[in-house]
């Protein structure tokens, strides 16, 4: 089991903290305040499915949990669901801004974490407390992930991510070979995905989630290496269990097409944006003309929404070249230190984790 150190400040434990001898939580903190935000666009049926859990995780907790729906300009009847049937809950509406939806209502959080959560989750009963510690704990942890299973119960998802390379582009997965040894084992995780805690300071700070991204995709990925890049890291609690639907909203709208096509793109823009190491800027150079080959072999045998998927995705990144120089969510770190987390979250380095 890995070992956490307790924080000190001049010679003085951090008073948050209360030692315990529970195995699986070396330290336990004080009550604090803790923001559950569940975000919804159209989801009512996610919510009447989802919410109830949420719900009951925030009434387990030991810490004062508060819950939020972040309603995107919903256009079907979630703000009435939610009246008719859960008429305590706090509802705020924004813009459709996807996960940046949250980066203004953090700024505006009295309490030291913030659960960001989308509709299509359901959190364990005991998930909150071992999600939100670390953060409260360890000055440099900006980021808790849960154990995060499909619905089903028995299919693992995420969050523990490793970083790899598949013909020039990056992708984050948790799904690397012999991740299976490490599901039940805590440790850093490079991104997270449907549903993480934060620590508030530190995501205002690194200025939230990046628009370039929207509608959505890779921005998470991108929130978490800006925090490592910043001198931070983030946790993976397998001790916090999730479940996940998947795409249940955003591939209603975007189509399993649109929701490739868009993956691709924002793959594109994140390298584009942070990463400067020769040996990263080399895999891409080689890999682009690879997969403008692979979309001219298989243009004749792939459906319309399918051909030219890259080549479509390149295109729609080009177009977006000019919001990265005027982006607020610029890298803080050196190109070693960029080599370091690509290093770390490598499938081999997560195996032997």
């Amino acid at each position: 089991m890995e070992v956490y150190s307790i924080p000190l400040w001049a010679g003085i434990p951090n008073p948050g903290i209360i030692l315990t001898s529970h195995p699986k939580c070396p330290y336990r903190v004080r009550p604090m305040h803790v923001d559950l935000l569940v975000l919804n666009y159209n989801g009512r049926r996610l919510l009447a499915e989802c919410l109830p859990t949420v719900l009951r995780a925030a009434e387990q907790s030991r810490h004062r949990c508060r819950v939020t729906v972040v309603d995107n300009n919903s256009t079907d009847d979630s703000l009435e669901w939610l009246g008719r049937h859960w008429p305590d809950v706090r509802v705020v509406r924004r813009p459709n801004r996807g996960l940046c939806s949250f980066n203004d209502i953090l700024s505006t959080l009295e309490g030291p974490v913030a659960v960001l959560l989308n509709n299509d989750i359901k959190l364990d009963p005991a998930s909150i407390d071992p999600l939100v510690e670390p953060l409260i704990a360890e000055p440099d942890c900006f980021m808790t992930a849960p154990r995060c299973w499909l619905f089903d119960g028995a299919t693992y998802e995420g969050f523990r991510t490793a970083v790899t390379w598949r013909w020039g582009l990056v992708q984050a997965t948790a799904l690397f070979p012999g991740h299976e040894s490490g599901v039940e084992q805590p440790g850093l995780t490079a991104s997270a995905g449907a549903a993480m805690a934060v620590d508030v300071r530190r995501f205002v700070e690194l200025g939230g989630f990046d628009p370039i991204y929207l509608p959505g995709r890779l921005e998470d990925l991108d929130f978490a290496f800006r925090g490592y890049q910043s001198g931070g890291y983030a946790r993976y609690v397998p001790e916090s269990v999730a479940y996940h639907r998947g795409a249940a909203t955003f591939g209603r709208v975007h189509g399993d097409g649109g929701c490739m096509r868009l993956a691709l793109r924002n793959t594109l823009l994140f390298q584009w944006k942070n990463l400067r190491h020769p040996r990263h800027i080399a895999r891409q150079m080689l890999g682009l003309p690879l997969r403008l080959a692979r979309d001219l072999f298989l243009a004749p045998t792939v459906p319309a929404e399918r051909r030219w998927m890259f080549a479509r995705a390149l295109r729609d990144a080009l177009a977006r070249v000019y919001q990265l120089r005027r982006s607020n969510h610029r890298r803080c770190g050196s190109i070693m230190e960029e080599r370091a987390f690509f290093r770390r979250f490598a499938p081999v380095a997560m195996r032997r984790v």
